[in-house]
């Protein structure tokens, strides 16, 4: 079988999808990706890309076809925006002269909604299905973390959005929760599949790095990984960790990653003296992160307070779990119903810092027997739930039973 996988983001730029046609082509499949040229998160292309360079190129044995792609550059709104339709139309010509036959078309779509228009625009040549695989629900998404809120533009989106899952032959959500979203969006019940993320191989429960442990505060270690946007409510973390500090300065905030709202959080470390509370320590190879979760004593995820927000399943949760630590959560919905299910860890509500607060201070209190059978219903819930066998079986399914 021969996959054409479509998405505005692959290696080297570090996103599920990498692992997901690893494993496909690792079992014998045919994958080709369509993709734009890396420049997230950053905003730049990555060193030896352009505007006109690479346009093939080979990965673990797998074919990539890169279109030309506007940069995001400091990911304001409109640059934004610009970056999104320049794949969409560069990458739909490439589409129409893209040469060979594929039995299925997978649409990866963290965001944006027009990552489809490519996959379609090669399903009218050849009449391929479409697997379109929603990670980030649209127009709703771009109101609650992009701040557009023009009437006129969601119109138009909404219009886009149910005429690309129209043109799917399926489509799959990362979330159960997204499904009334999509049946309101006129999506037939039958076409909608479940299919969550998981996780690469290396995600796994080590033992601490040592190295790493010694670059790292001593304290009771709470360690956040990924990008520092405007969904994850940073302005929560950082209140949480000033109340924290007042009572249990023993209790260290740990951010891993890179992203728009970086210099807003240093800005405020020093505005709030937390120099000695808040650590950011910078990115790191995704393949060094369960070296990094090793050594901390919990694991942090948070979203901003949205209706949308509260319908997803964070991919970093199951990153999490894989690695089997204690989890502090700040969300709302679907992510903390799975933490509390797992019985991996504490959860606060979204954008209540006081609450954070309270739950990270009661998590440095408990015993390291407490902590450590958190940890093990991490692991065990990821077994049953997000394994990445267990999700390549299920993908394989889905693609063979259409």
């Amino acid at each position: 079988m021969k996959i054409l996988i479509v998405t505005q983001y692959f290696w080297p730029e570090n996103f599920r999808i990498n692992d997901i046609a690893l494993g496909l082509a690792q079992r014998g499949y045919s994958v080709e990706i369509l993709t734009g040229k890396p420049n997230y998160p950053n905003g730049n292309f990555y060193k030896g890309y352009s505007f006109f360079s690479k346009k093939e190129e080979i990965w673990e044995g797998i074919k990539i076809h890169r279109s030309k792609v506007i940069p995001r550059g400091a990911a304001g709104g409109f640059r934004l925006m610009i970056n999104y339709f320049s794949f969409a139309l560069f990458s739909s010509f490439k589409a129409i002269f893209l040469k060979g036959d594929f039995d299925k078309i997978l649409v990866y779509e963290p965001s944006p909604i027009t990552v489809g228009l490519p996959a379609i625009a090669y399903k009218i040549r050849k009449n391929t299905p479409i697997f379109f695989w929603v990670q980030d629900l649209w127009p709703q998404s771009v109101t609650a973390a992009g701040g557009i809120n023009n009437t006129l533009i969601i119109k138009l989106l909404e219009k886009l959005t149910r005429w690309i899952y129209k043109k799917s032959d399926k489509v799959l959500i990362q979330s159960e929760a997204f499904r009334e979203i999509l049946l309101e969006q006129q999506v037939a019940d039958s076409k909608i599949i479940y299919y969550p993320n998981s996780v690469e191989n290396f995600f796994k429960v080590i033992e601490p790095d040592h190295n790493i442990l010694k670059s790292l505060p001593i304290g009771f270690k709470i360690m956040f990984a990924g990008n520092i946007g405007e969904s994850q409510d940073f302005e929560t973390i950082i209140e949480s960790a000033k109340i924290v500090a007042k009572i249990n300065p023993n209790i260290k905030w740990i951010i891993l990653g890179d992203g728009r709202k970086k210099e807003f959080v240093e800005e405020k470390i020093k505005e709030l003296n937390l120099e000695n509370q808040l650590y950011l320590l910078g990115s790191f190879p995704v393949e060094q992160m369960p070296n990094y979760f090793s050594c901390a004593d919990c694991l942090l995820v948070s979203l901003k307070k949205d209706y949308i927000f509260s319908l997803t399943i964070p991919s970093k949760i199951q990153s999490y779990l894989a690695c089997g630590k204690p989890i502090l959560a700040s969300l709302d919905g679907e992510g903390g119903r799975i933490l509390i299910e797992a019985k991996a860890g504490l959860v606060s509500d979204a954008q209540n810092p006081q609450l954070l607060a309270n739950k990270a201070i009661e998590m440095a209190g408990m015993s390291p027997d407490a902590l450590h059978k958190m940890g093990e219903n991490s692991r065990a819930y990821f077994d049953v739930n997000f394994e990445r066998e267990l999700l390549l079986n299920k993908l394989e399914k889905i693609f063979t039973n259409e």
